[in-house]
């Protein structure tokens, strides 16, 4: 474990009091006051942690000299406070450790969400419909709002393709690790002979851009092509020119969006996909340069890729990247992914601070 020096710990609790000094002034004009308040909310929890260690730390050491003292009794419980001391103190380096991580600057945003059938054709489509309820009652325990943005329903129910925009505090932060392949074992509901079918849907979770993150020239970088809506089997679904295709020409990237009666409406979603996708792009081309890998966000879709496996028969959902497995599918269907999603930032917290400690 990382071990914060006193000099570090000096230097954070100075830094906070120096910001919470600022402030009192009242002589910061707007923009800097935003900006000293930002700062003094994301370290205050830092120097809060920081406090508790120097605070640990000092009770420590007189409890290290109590244990020399010559009556027995007062050394007997100086010893006992100062193994439960030690564990504090354990505990309270972690936790600033982990407050002192380098985090992801898209944690806190709100997210887009992306489910796509994969192999399996029709119970493929249903179980991606099953993945996006979940992420729903999920978002909804949360307080988070849910959007569709988009979807293309599947003959036999379900989803060939569904997009949510997801808004609230810290959405990315703790549905960012659900981005690859899910896989289902079940018994679909058109299989007569009662044998188990494996199928598997995508999910991609991509933090959400503001206008501010992703500069676009309308004129320059974007074709815009308008066209008439239309349903199943080419049947017109409006009688004005409300579909919107929107082809980025600096990348190539399409996004095309007709789920509304309006054309601005469906603009104005296909513009905030195209900011999201290009936004997570640039983000994944720095961490391949910091890393010299590139993440593969959802793979192929094939049922031997996978890092989820939903198991109908035995009840059991199973991440395979941290080897855990509850049996508890109906309830994580409904949404309770509150254990997996824990476990899940538990074991990548736990992973940066090994990096940091070798």
């Amino acid at each position: 474990m990382t071990t914060i020096s006193p000099d570090r710990i000096r230097q954070i609790e100075a830094r906070r009091d120096e910001l919470s000094a600022l402030m009192a002034t009242g002589n910061l004009d707007g923009d800097r006051f935003v900006a000293v308040s930002k700062e003094y909310a994301e370290l205050e929890p830092v120097a809060a942690a920081a406090g508790e260690v120097r605070r640990l730390r000092a009770e420590a050491e007189s409890l290290q000299y109590m244990t020399d003292d010559a009556d027995a009794e007062l050394r007997a419980m100086a010893e006992e406070e100062l193994r439960e001391n030690k564990a504090a103190l354990a505990d309270a380096d972690r936790r600033l450790a982990l407050a002192l991580l380098p985090r992801d600057a898209a944690d806190q945003r709100s997210a887009m969400l992306e489910v796509r059938a994969g192999t399996g054709g029709d119970e493929a489509a249903l179980f991606a419909g099953d993945l996006f309820r979940m992420y729903q009652r999920f978002a909804e325990e949360q307080g988070w709002r849910v959007e569709l943005i988009s979807a293309s329903d599947s003959d036999a129910g379900g989803f060939k393709e569904v997009v949510a925009s997801i808004t609230g505090s810290g959405v990315f932060a703790k549905l960012k690790f659900e981005s690859g392949v899910h896989r289902v074992q079940r018994v679909p509901v058109t299989e007569s002979g009662g044998r188990i079918h494996t199928s598997a849907a995508t999910v991609a979770v991509l933090p959400e851009a503001e206008e501010v993150d992703v500069q676009i020239d309308e004129a320059k970088d974007l074709r815009i092509d308008v066209y008439r809506s239309s349903g199943p089997g080419g049947q017109s679904v409006n009688t004005t020119d409300s579909a919107v295709r929107i082809t980025h020409l600096p990348t190539g990237l399409v996004v095309i969006q007709q789920d509304e009666k309006s054309q601005h409406k469906n603009k104005a979603k296909a513009l905030k996909v195209l900011r999201t996708r290009l936004y997570e792009a640039e983000r994944e081309r720095l961490a391949a340069e910091r890393s010299g890998t590139r993440r593969a966000m959802v793979g192929s879709g094939d049922r031997s890729e996978r890092i989820r496996t939903y198991n109908f028969p035995q009840g059991r959902v199973t991440d395979h990247r941290i080897n855990l497995t509850l049996h508890r599918l109906p309830e994580i269907l409904q949404g309770e992914l509150g254990e997996l999603v824990g476990a899940l930032i538990a074991e990548d917290e736990a992973e940066r601070l090994a990096t940091l400690d070798a």
